[in-house]
């Protein structure tokens, strides 16, 4: 229980400053640590993201159109983690319904500072020390952005490795749950508690590998990154004797294009109602609801091809040229100052669009002392291969 107390007494603490809380009662989480089972996450403290549903606390989604709703059940990723013991210790902030309005979260390690997009909540909880994991998710860039922002872990799998029942939807071919740890065996740990097991999933039996050829990638926002983010990769790459860069441009000029023809129609049909309604929905949201109404049935299925096809092409590309793990920024540079601010563009939105997992080295710090990321990129289903590989460049 004491993991648990440590967790209690530093969110009380913390909290009142970071926000990175939208549901936490302490009674409610000493009782279930009480009832934690045992399995490979007993007892440990994790936050989960207000977008999935759990039996015994509200899933609110970051609207206040959601306030106080609790669902009766648990999404199969909360089941999984309390099948795993592990003790959920409340709901963390979320931009409005996953999507770009900001929640009232600030950045840790300066509270005048962004912490990057919707999965904030769960990154500032790891990053505080108010839980040891927490789970997230990622539609563009919402797990490694702010993991990059908050000097954390953060990792997202193969698409569709982790269940999504019982979560928000907001895109079918987007949406990939998340998770943040403060180091890579966590990641591992709390991997392999909640990705889909067993005979009916081909590919759930992943084999771990080495990695042994490991390129830099040169994608089309590369130019939009600061000079001191830029700087710090090539450094790293010259360090650490990486093999060519490999410019991308050509190949995913047009996927930020793709991206937002499939983020805006899905949006505007899931939350056709609530634009209808033209109450308690930002201004931000209703614009990008507006975007997909103009968007006709036929582009939206082009660009669904389209990801088919460019998925296949870059995993092809991938084994031809015998590439385990490429190397990318995975942010442009430090967090900005403000809540509200506009972000840098960056190429996080490219290896969602292709289901690759990805995850957040912790490893650079910026000019004014805050910490942005090393983004590793693996093949489809090579998850154990990129935590090895992520396991060794901390540990080197």
């Amino acid at each position: 229980m004491s993991a648990i107390e440590d967790s209690i007494a530093t969110i009380e603490r913390l909290d009142p400053s970071l926000h990175a809380w939208a549901y936490f009662d302490a009674e409610l989480a000493r009782k279930n640590a009480e009832n934690a089972r045992p399995g490979s996450l007993h007892g440990i403290p994790v936050g989960v993201k207000d977008i999935f549903n759990t039996y015994d606390m509200p899933t609110q989604m970051g609207s206040p159109i959601w306030r106080d709703f609790t669902p009766g059940n648990d999404a199969r990723v909360v089941y999984n983690l309390r099948m795993a013991g592990a003790v959920i210790m409340g709901k963390t902030v979320t931009a409005e319904f996953a999507v770009h309005t900001p929640g009232p979260t600030r950045n840790p390690h300066n509270t005048e500072y962004m912490a990057g997009t919707s999965s904030t909540g769960s990154a500032v909880a790891v990053a505080a020390g108010m839980v040891r994991m927490a789970i997230g998710t990622q539609t563009a860039g919402s797990t490694i952005r702010p993991a990059s922002y908050c000097g954390v872990y953060g990792f997202k799998p193969t698409f569709g490795l982790i269940p999504r029942t019982g979560m928000l939807k907001t895109t079918d071919t987007l949406d990939t749950v998340g998770m943040f740890a403060r180091n890579v065996p966590d990641l591992r740990l709390l991997f392999d508690a909640i990705r889909v097991h067993g005979l009916d999933y081909p590919y759930s039996d992943l084999q771990e590998g080495e990695a042994k050829k490991v390129y830099m990638a040169l994608g089309p926002k590369w130019k939009d990154a600061e000079i001191y983010a830029r700087e710090a990769l090539i450094q790293f790459s010259a360090d650490h004797e990486y093999y060519d860069w490999k410019p991308m441009g050509d190949m995913f000029g047009n996927i930020h294009c793709l991206h937002s023809i499939i983020y805006d129609k899905t949006l505007s049909y899931y939350f056709r109602e609530e634009y209808k309604q033209k109450t308690l929905v930002s201004d931000k949201m209703y614009q990008i609801i507006e975007r997909g109404q103009s968007i006709t049935l036929d582009e939206y299925e082009i660009a669904l091809d389209e990801q088919a096809n460019l998925t296949a092409k870059f995993d092809a590309w991938m084994c031809e040229n015998e590439i385990d793990i490429l190397l990318d920024l995975s942010t442009g540079g430090t967090a900005l100052k403000g809540l509200d601010t506009e972000d840098r563009p960056d190429n996080c939105l490219i290896w969602t669009f292709l289901g690759l997992p990805v995850v957040n080295i912790p490893m650079f710090t910026g000019p004014n002392g805050m910490p942005f990321g090393l983004q590793a990129i693996a093949r489809k289903y090579d998850d154990y291969k990129l935590l090895r590989f992520c396991e060794e460049v901390a540990g080197g």
